[in-house]
């Protein structure tokens, strides 16, 4: 009897037991990705201009980055945030003072940005895809994120060079804007037909030269 027990309790033991040990030299997996590291974004280097066309000619001017933050991973962006001073707004392509005065009226006004109720614009990077067999100095990425302009935000995507070397983060493009998407309707023939050569083309262009460093 003692036999059969002893024996009943060896082959329990040998079923519970695992079928292979575990070498406790074996490498472990990984558990955990490694965090991006924050860049900061330094508007004094960085650019940013605006490109609008209607059908008697265009204008143009810059407006200035606030502040941002780039994830880097290695050598490569992952990510970021970026905040642009809509009160910066400049037309650059007109002396007249006077004159210029009165466009940038406009344009801070409500017909366009609002620039009083919303100061600042916002873009964050939702998504980085390379751009497979890219030349060199020629777009290597398709960027895609949100785009806030008067509190409104909508999906954009636009190609750009992104480079990271020596602790410099950069990010070089230009996104097409479709400016009615954000309630900016002033002079577009999509809602208003019979303005004739007033019209203002619904698309804008931002340039833009970020750099970020660590």
């Amino acid at each position: 009897m003692k036999k059969f027990a002893l024996s009943a309790l060896f082959v329990a033991s040998i079923l519970a037991a695992p079928a292979v040990a575990k070498d406790p030299s074996a490498p472990k997996a990984a558990t955990s990705t490694k965090a991006a590291t924050v860049y900061k974004v330094q508007p004094q280097l960085s650019t940013l201009g605006w490109v609008g066309k209607k059908v008697t000619g265009q204008h143009n001017g810059t407006i200035q980055f606030k502040s941002g933050d780039v994830a880097v991973n290695g050598n490569k962006i992952t990510g970021g945030t970026f905040v642009v001073d809509m009160n910066s707004l400049k037309v650059t392509d007109i002396t007249d003072a006077d004159t210029n005065g009165k466009l940038v009226g406009h344009l801070r006004a409500d017909d366009f940005f609002g620039v009083e109720k919303n100061p600042t614009a916002t873009f964050k990077i939702t998504k980085i895809t390379p751009i497979k067999g890219a030349a060199a100095n020629a777009n290597n990425s398709t960027v895609t994120g949100n785009l806030t302009i008067k509190g409104i935000t909508k999906p954009v995507t636009f190609p750009a060079i992104l480079d990271v070397k020596n602790g410099v983060a950069s990010a070089v493009g230009t996104a097409t804007i479709d400016r009615t998407q954000f309630d900016i309707k002033y002079g577009s023939k999509s809602f208003f037909e019979s303005i004739g050569d007033k019209a203002i083309d619904n698309d804008f262009t931002l340039s833009f030269n970020v750099i970020a460093k660590q």
